[in-house]
């Protein structure tokens, strides 16, 4: 659509059952967040809507491993992911929630719609069923064997340890994640929407009308889906959380959560338009609206195939008219994945590193998976933030502030000579609109910082501190170089918000229309003065990456560990440390407890070497009439240490079992004291 009258922009609804990470951001609402500030520079008429999706099977899931309602989960991080949004710069005009009363209701009513015109066919099929909890399973509800990989955790939709999809049948030995029990297959009756009545009309509307203007991974995975031959998928779901589905003999049954989450944007747009006295139909079925869904990929068949057959078989609204749909970011070479705890976290990054959001907004809009996979990497986080914020945009507008309060007290000189930079800045507005439109984020960001780059040549090739013989020149160079710093500022916002108004208050001066950058090349006018000058950017130093990359470290280690509750390992020792240690078999002789000391006892033990006094914390694990006698394993050669006054010659070693106590690392057959462990 070329010149629309307005545009509607979405983003995917998070699930709301944990907090979002930096592929969430990377994937979604870092570049809608970028389209929108820009359109709205341009002084479009355009709304940004998003929110949490509050039902689905992840919710459910969380509640139970909680031991809580799914209502608690979905109002604690819909708050959370509503914080981190803003705190981001994420500039919804409207970010809602699905389960709201709002959003239950048009679900309904648009479920109606469509079940009156005869738009769903009803179909009774078999499904996996939990006869002591006498619940109807979703597949993730299922548990079994993988028969792929023999992950004993795997789900009935897919096997995280492998990555295979799965089907409930699938799995070796399933069981119900409810009650354990063996689910069965039993009977039930759904609603579904007949997906493959609506190919001709995807063919001509993707196919044919989107064939130049979508990203080829999109249209890419559209085609593959209707070249297999689509069939009708199922609106209705047996759970007992979501929006209720509105007949009498659907009880216990709720909307496929894929049917009710895209309805939240028209939803979340009736809220926006109520509270801002505006109307909302315009945006919605109004044929000169444009329509565009900002998702990740793995959102691209409800976005592209099931919402647009739902809103055609409506008949009252608009289509899409752009989905560009990002690949997926991983993490250090590796997939993020919240199970694994694989992740930077949105809420983490923001206390960790506090006044950053532009830094985290810049490195991830550098390398945004547009058309395929991409990686996040701490050391390209710095060099970015070190190399490119501050060594090339920091530095030229620091260079700029600094050289105009020493020549001329903080005032724009005035214009001396035309230089042929001046007459370049208006073509970085154009150029960079025009990337994104296209949707190409990347690249649009690249032209940005070709402008920086371009100032700090500039100055460095005219070099005014050497032409201080030669006045009128240098303020012509500077006149030029404010222009180029203060378009810099303008063209700053849509990628780097926080920056933009910093650099606002610095310059003294508000943010143009973007129309205005494209045809002026003048900025701040002669004599206009500037405000204090403040640090745009600072280094951000070794330590604090190495920590990151430590964090990173640790989670990969605990996700190795075969027993989560295993003491992480120590510091690495050399062969030649181990082989100072001396583990000998003793026998304790005589035991008896430290006075005023609950858990210490003191102890004779003969180690075959010697008699020795060792003290050691086991009075909670052992009576000390049942020591007399047995034998131990005794590290002889540890250095003595006072404790509670009374000199422990040596250690005795032992482990943990699972009711707390404690237990003896000895020989299965009696052995003669002296013994070397070796």
């Amino acid at each position: 659509m070329n010149n629309p009258k307005r545009y509607t922009v979405t983003t995917a609804l998070p699930y709301a059952n944990g907090p979002i990470h930096i592929g969430h951001l990377a994937g979604v609402y870092v570049p809608a967040d970028i389209y929108v500030r820009y359109l709205r520079r341009k002084g479009a008429d355009v709304i940004m809507i998003g929110g949490s999706d509050e039902h689905g099977i992840p919710i459910t899931i969380r509640a139970r491993k909680e031991d809580t309602t799914p209502q608690k989960i979905v109002d604690r991080y819909h708050e959370l992911i509503k914080e981190t949004m803003m705190n981001l710069g994420i500039s919804f005009d409207f970010y809602a929630r699905t389960s709201s009363p709002v959003h239950h209701r048009n679900s309904a009513e648009f479920f109606l719609d469509l079940y009156n015109k005869g738009k769903f066919i009803e179909e009774i099929s078999e499904q996996y069923y939990d006869p002591e909890a006498k619940e109807f399973l979703a597949d993730r509800y299922i548990i079994g064997e993988c028969p792929v990989c023999h992950n004993e955790n795997a789900y009935g939709d897919q096997c995280e340890n492998c990555g295979s999809s799965l089907s409930p049948n699938e799995l070796i030995n399933p069981h119900s994640a409810l009650s354990g029990a063996k689910p069965i297959l039993k009977t039930t009756k759904n609603w579904y929407l007949p997906l493959n009545e609506y190919e001709d009309f995807l063919k001509e509307w993707i196919l044919e009308g989107h064939k130049n203007d979508w990203k080829s991974n999109v249209y890419g995975q559209v085609k593959s889906w209707i070249d297999d031959g689509l069939k009708p998928r199922a609106m209705t779901r047996d759970l007992n959380w979501g929006v209720k589905v509105p007949l009498p003999e659907a009880e216990g049954k709720v909307l496929y959560v894929w049917f009710d989450a895209p309805i939240g944007y028209i939803s979340a747009t009736q809220e926006w338009a109520e509270a801002s006295g505006k109307d909302w139909k315009p945006y919605w079925q109004d044929e000169n609206t444009k329509l565009v869904h900002f998702i990740g990929k793995d959102n691209i068949v409800f976005h592209c195939i099931i919402f647009p057959c739902m809103l055609k078989a409506h008949g009252d609204y608009i289509l899409p008219d752009n989905v560009p749909a990002n690949e997926f970011m991983n993490l250090e070479n590796d997939k993020i994945s919240t199970s694994r705890n694989w992740a930077v976290w949105a809420h983490e990054y923001l206390e960790e590193f506090p006044g950053q959001q532009d830094v985290l907004r810049y490195v991830l809009t550098a390398n945004l998976p547009e058309n395929k996979d991409n990686n996040f990497t701490w050391t390209d986080f710095q060099t970015k933030n070190n190399s490119e914020l501050v060594g090339i945009l920091g530095n030229f507008i620091n260079r700029v502030m600094v050289l105009t309060e020493k020549y001329f007290d903080g005032v724009v000189p005035e214009k001396t000579i035309a230089f042929e930079e001046l007459n370049q800045l208006k073509d970085f507005p154009k150029n960079i609109a025009h990337y994104l439109e296209k949707y190409e984020f990347r690249n649009a960001l690249h032209e940005y910082m070709n402008l920086a780059r371009l100032g700090n040549q500039f100055l460095q090739i005219q070099e005014p501190w050497k032409k201080q013989d030669q006045p009128e020149e240098v303020k012509g160079i500077m006149y030029a170089a404010v222009q180029i710093a203060a378009m810099l500022a303008q063209l700053s916002e849509p990628f780097l918000p926080f920056t933009a108004e910093k650099l606002c208050k610095m310059f003294d001066m508000k943010l143009k229309n973007w129309n205005e950058l494209e045809t002026s090349a003048e900025i701040l006018p002669a004599l206009h003065r500037f405000n204090k000058s403040e640090l745009v950017f600072s280094k951000i130093e070794d330590k604090t990456i190495e920590a990151q990359i430590q964090k990173l470290q640790n989670t990969k280690t605990k996700n190795n560990m075969t027993n989560p509750n295993a003491e992480p390992q120590k510091s690495e020792i050399t062969f030649e440390d181990f082989t100072k240690i001396d583990m000998r078999i003793g026998t304790i002789l005589e035991a008896v407890k430290v006075e005023n000391a609950d858990k210490l006892l003191k102890m004779k033990v003969d180690t075959g070497i010697d008699v020795r006094t060792i003290v050691s914390g086991i009075a909670q694990s052992f009576a000390t009439e049942e020591l007399i006698g047995k034998q131990v394993t005794v590290l002889v050669n540890l250095a003595p240490r006072k404790i509670r006054g009374i000199e422990s010659q040596g250690m005795l070693l032992l482990t943990d079992k699972e009711d707390g106590k404690l237990s003896f690392l000895v020989p299965e057959e009696k052995t003669a004291n002296g013994s070397m462990i070796s």
